[in-house]
């Protein structure tokens, strides 16, 4: 029977070799979580505020955006709390708690990002019944299902952390928790835990890529026959923003994916870094993307800054 020490909290871990440098590793951190919040919370000012935003594009856009906020939110009070003053500890409800919440969210992110090219998908296949298909009720069912798949599916491996005992090293690798980084520490039967975010992975982030590239195979193909070139242009236009941010978000889960299964020769440094760059890369970049792709979030942006 293993000891159990469970008690004891876990510690969390910025940049080992590089403590001396955290003051000023934070400078970059805080300045990137800075304009997450502010880029973010920009968007979603403007889509409640602008009338002529209320349209189903939008409301996913701010689904988008309230998600990047979100996990920006749950990770920089540890992030920033390591770098500062060197604050490692986590109680084990707080951790099990973050990892709970950023693990949600990057599926609702996937989910959200499908619903978008749903949209572009029923805008670009069947424009006259755009209205009548993505209704209110409509867009409030497909962000409730998005939602409520991304923080049901995580319930299963998360709640057996709070049973397992830890009686190995309570060091984590990153200044945040994660499931995969927790369930190592445990003294107990890890298959479960092992196998089923391999299953999850599968089912929401690998089946909604490939909806998604379908639904724009779909949609290139609608375009293709129109017969007007501006029209074309026009009508791909609208997918610019949603595919860049497709590729922001699906680039750094495969490189991330990457480095954990083929990484291991790779300085620990590389990974911790990788981790960032998928936790704050997206939300950085989706609401530059939609400023300067966007012709009504520019105006919109345009109104607020000379009322």
């Amino acid at each position: 029977m293993w000891p159990n020490i469970s008690a004891a909290p876990f510690l969390l871990t910025g940049f080992p070799g590089l403590e001396a440098v955290h003051i000023w590793i934070s400078i970059p951190f805080f300045a990137i979580y800075i304009s997450v919040i502010v880029g973010n919370g920009t968007l979603l000012y403007l889509i409640k505020d602008d009338h002529s935003l209320h349209e189903p594009m939008y409301y996913f856009l701010a689904m988008l955006a309230g998600t990047d906020l979100t996990v920006t939110l749950t990770t920089m009070p540890t992030v920033m709390a390591v770098l500062w003053v060197n604050h490692r500890e986590i109680r084990h409800g707080s951790c099990f708690l973050q990892a709970y919440i950023i693990h949600s969210l990057s599926i609702v992110e996937s989910g959200v990002l499908l619903a978008m090219s749903y949209d572009r998908f029923v805008a670009i296949c069947t424009p006259l019944h755009y209205n009548s298909i993505l209704t209110n009720s409509r867009v409030v069912k497909i962000g409730l299902g998005v939602v409520l798949r991304g923080f049901l599916s995580l319930v299963p491996p998360i709640l057996p952390l709070f049973w397992f005992p830890y009686c190995r090293s309570h060091v984590l690798s990153h200044a945040f928790c994660l499931h995969q980084d927790v369930m190592k520490l445990a003294c107990a039967d890890i298959t479960f835990n092992r196998v089923y975010p391999v299953v999850l992975v599968a089912l929401t982030f690998f089946l909604d890529a490939l909806i998604i590239v379908f639904s724009y195979v779909l949609i290139l193909k609608t375009v293709m026959g129109i017969a007007s070139g501006e029209e074309r242009a026009k009508a791909l236009n609208t997918c610019v923003s949603h595919i860049s941010c497709v590729l922001v978000f699906y680039i750094t889960v495969i490189g991330l994916t990457f480095i954990h299964r083929f990484g291991k020769h790779a300085p620990h440094v590389v990974h911790i870094i990788m981790s960032y760059v998928y936790f704050l890369f997206p939300p950085f970049m989706n609401p530059i993307i939609y400023s300067i792709k966007t012709k009504q979030i520019q105006r919109s942006i345009l109104r607020l800054l000379t009322v």
